[in-house]
């Protein structure tokens, strides 16, 4: 009931990718287990953890598009909730190494003993368990979101002030988290991570499944995100970003409509964060840098906003396209980058997606003119 519910407002296009996204979780863990290493069709563990932190930025970047393309809230700070959510599962993580760390405390980890903490603090009790730990992963982006949104759309802070505020907030949280007192690691953050819910994080069966489990949340990700965008909630959004003020006078209160999704989009790259951690094996606060979160808004332009598909794909490319250039010419990738970025806006306002509408609405004016 409740899958045919949110399946109704999602258009036919964005159901073959949902399962196309699911498709490539399912090949890539099915052909990494059962076909054997000599094959051609072998997925090595190396590409499943390449793939899956792809999918993690594709959740983040659906995440950016959903409050930027449809209610036109530019956010610059969405890395902060995306390195919340690694925080959290960073935690969970630590706590699951128990003795088997460098100085064998059951309790602390590392580098508590070695910053001569005598007890665990306050906010890490809980974190040995993952249900506890998936409920922070969660609550703790979405929180911050929605103190944050609270009283900026309560003070109809729009625009450009609006983005300053949140690249600020992911500032200051990476400064805050740089500190050694804050019991998050420091500057080092947190790694050599062991298990995770009893298995081993390096294990290739592992990385399948968390590669799997990666293309699944994307896939949620966008149900839910097009079931929303796709109803009459949706048709308001879109009507706020385009007419706020008409929106207002209408009757309709303007500042429950940002929240809800301002906090939907954080609870999306807080998930996208946790996926993350345990693939690359790290979380530090250079995650808050907010060059990060600027470079999400680049994935969202490059793929289409308001297109949902093209946040993915957005992702996707820039990505592979930093993995290449950072291995061959490591000093271009920051001009390619800028670039990209220029270029989009200049000749691609609507993205890679909006590519083939374009080229087709000028063919049917170039038959216009002929015909006339």
């Amino acid at each position: 009931m409740i899958t045919r519910t949110l399946l109704q407002g999602i258009d036919r296009n964005l159901r073959y990718f949902i399962a196309l996204v699911l498709l490539l979780g399912i090949a890539l863990a099915l052909c990494n287990q059962l076909v054997p290493a000599g094959s051609a069709f072998h997925v090595p563990a190396w590409v499943l953890q390449l793939i899956g932190k792809y999918l993690c930025y594709a959740l983040l970047a659906l995440a950016v598009d959903l409050v930027w393309g449809y209610c036109g809230i530019l956010s610059l700070g969405h890395g902060a909730f995306f390195a919340l959510g690694g925080y959290c599962m960073g935690m969970y993580l630590m706590r699951q190494i128990g003795s088997r760390g460098v100085y064998g405390n059951p309790l602390l980890p590392d580098f508590m003993v070695f910053l001569n903490y005598k007890e665990l603090p306050w906010f890490w009790h809980g974190f040995d368990q993952f249900w506890f730990a998936a409920i922070m992963i969660i609550l703790v982006p979405s929180v911050l979101a929605f103190a944050l949104g609270w009283f900026a759309f309560r003070s109809r802070v729009t625009g450009v002030y609006l983005s300053i505020i949140t690249q600020a907030m992911t500032f200051a949280l990476m400064l805050a988290f740089f500190r050694n007192d804050m019991g998050l690691g420091g500057n080092n953050g947190m790694t050599d991570f062991k298990d995770i819910l009893g298995f081993p994080v390096q294990a290739d069966t592992t990385r399948a499944v968390l590669c799997f489990t990666s293309a699944l949340a994307l896939a949620l990700g966008l149900v839910i995100s097009g079931a929303i965008v796709g109803s009459r909630f949706g048709k308001a959004l879109t009507a706020v970003r385009d007419a706020e003020s008409r929106m207002r006078f209408l009757g309709y209160r303007v500042e429950g409509y940002k929240l809800f999704v301002f906090v939907l989009s954080a609870a999306m790259a807080g998930v996208a964060g946790a996926l993350y951690v345990p693939q690359v094996g790290i979380i530090n606060p250079s995650e808050f840098s907010p060059a990060n979160s600027i470079e999400a808004v680049i994935w969202v332009a490059v793929g289409g906003r308001g297109t949902l598909i093209g946040a993915v794909i957005g992702a996707f490319l820039v990505n592979w396209g930093k993995t290449w250039l950072t291995g061959a010419l490591p000093e271009v990738w920051l001009f390619a980058l800028g670039a990209l970025f220029i270029a989009v806006t200049l000749f691609l306002p609507k993205g890679v997606v909006g590519l083939w509408s374009q080229i087709r609405s000028r063919g049917g004016a170039g038959k216009a003119r002929a015909a006339a």
